[in-house]
């Protein structure tokens, strides 16, 4: 009886494992990638753009200018995974630029400068709550 019961318990296992790694399908509440134009994301890398300029002691804004990477895991809510750059804007931090979006980039010199950042954002929108988990640039 043991013995059926762990071949039974081990058939399982092998169906289960081979439902996540045939296919492309991924698991349920795993990450997976998403689309570059998705607008949840395009909301978090604007917020991980600000987080990143309030956190800086540079006079200028940077902006995204590339998302390498992007992925959505459903978990309590939506965590969003993201790779990108972000670079030096002409738009001076004390200036009155309401607008992130506005600002060119620095052009071709001394001043041009970009980031590649990693972060990660937890959101719960029915709490209207957002957590910002992980946030690392390097030059």
């Amino acid at each position: 009886m043991k013995t059926l019961l762990l071949v039974a318990l081990l058939a399982a296992l092998d169906v289960t494992s081979a439902a996540g790694s045939h296919g492309g399908g991924s698991m349920p509440g795993s990450p997976h990638n998403i689309s570059r134009n998705d607008g949840g994301l395009q909301q978090v890398v604007l917020n991980a753009a600000y987080s990143f300029n309030n956190q800086s002691n540079d006079a200028f804004l940077f902006r995204p200018s590339a998302i390498l990477r992007a992925q959505r895991q459903i978990v309590k809510g939506i965590r969003y995974i993201v790779d990108l750059e972000l670079s030096r804007t002409v738009c001076r931090k004390r200036g009155n630029d309401d607008h992130l979006s506005t600002c060119d980039f620095q052009p071709a010199g001394r001043l041009q400068q970009t980031f590649r950042c990693h972060f990660e954002v937890w959101l719960v929108p029915w709490q209207k709550q957002t957590k910002t988990l992980v946030l690392l640039c390097k030059a």
